[in-house]
């Protein structure tokens, strides 16, 4: 199985898509070689900051214990977005124009932890084929590349400061295959209403998951969810005093959830609200709502 790199400069760095695609090799996507860390970093460019964000080693570290995690309770690989979601996000204190670098995630999956790339995302094999990760898991999109995925989910469902929704969006591999590639999902009440309903039990099932989103994102197209359940004026200060911050935070926790930005959480009547009309949304068309997910 792929190992970690023998090599880790001291920081983060990007790596562009032209220079990535020399290491997605068979091997490396069957979980047979390595990457040769020490020729990938010939070819990357530094971050734009200088500041502590930029540190490798602790975020290495995040990767690994939560394949030591997983390990440790008997989990499934699947299992380890929840864990490491919130505390990769908490950790890096980036911005979502840092994060729409694709560079920044594709030095992530094959300088930083290419094996848990491979350990995570490894597919079972069909009919007879070897087992293989899929190249979008090194080099792809926000909703699909392994740690891009993780950092959007937490960005997306994290209620100002608090992760604890983060915890149920990443417990349901509905909500990362469908919901976090939906643009109605930056509504922060829209976000919460769905999460509060997996929360309360209401919606349980994968099924399930994926006709409340269909649903949601139909209904969108004719109703406006921030007129009927506005969101409140978010500020930029909160954000940029967290990542401020980074320079004498601690070590993220591995037992207890981290606190993100003291952004103002959505608010409680207009989640409130959705909550009430996708429940009746789901209650009234299911059927239709799964077929609408399913063809998005």
């Amino acid at each position: 199985m792929t190992d970690r790199p023998s090599f880790f400069p001291e920081r983060l760095a990007l790596l562009p898509n032209a220079e990535a695609a020399e290491f997605l090799t068979e091997g490396l996507l069957t979980g047979r070689e390595d990457v040769p860390s020490i020729k990938l970093n010939q070819v990357t460019e530094p971050l734009p900051h200088s500041d502590r964000r930029g540190e490798l080693l602790p975020v290495r570290d995040l990767a690994e214990d939560a394949m030591a995690y997983c390990r440790a309770q008997g989990l499934k690989a699947t299992q380890a977005d929840a864990w490491l979601a919130p505390r990769l996000h908490a950790a890096l204190r980036i911005t979502r124009r840092e994060a729409a670098d694709p560079g920044f995630w594709n030095y992530f999956a094959l300088g930083v932890a290419p094996d848990y790339a491979v350990w995570r995302h490894l597919a079972e094999p069909k009919d007879g084929k070897v087992a293989k990760v899929a190249t979008e898991r090194f080099r792809g999109q926000y909703h699909k590349q392994a740690f891009a995925r993780l950092w959007w989910a937490a960005e997306l469902f994290r209620d100002g400061g608090d992760y604890a929704p983060v915890v149920t969006a990443c417990g349901n591999q509905d909500i990362f295959n469908t919901a976090l590639r939906m643009a109605v999902v930056n509504h922060r009440p829209t976000a919460q209403a769905i999460v509060r309903l997996v929360a309360k039990g209401v919606i349980t099932t994968g099924r399930e998951v994926n006709a409340l989103v269909g649903a949601v994102n139909a209904s969108a197209a004719t109703l406006m969810y921030d007129v009927i359940a506005p969101d409140a004026e978010r500020e930029s200060r909160p954000l940029l005093d967290w990542i401020d911050e980074a320079e004498d935070a601690r070590q993220v926790s591995r037992t207890e959830l981290p606190s993100g930005p003291a952004e103002e959480p959505a608010p409680e009547l207009s989640v409130s609200t959705l909550v009430d009309y996708f429940s009746d949304l789901f209650a009234d068309a299911p059927a239709e709502a799964a077929s609408a997910a399913a063809e998005d």
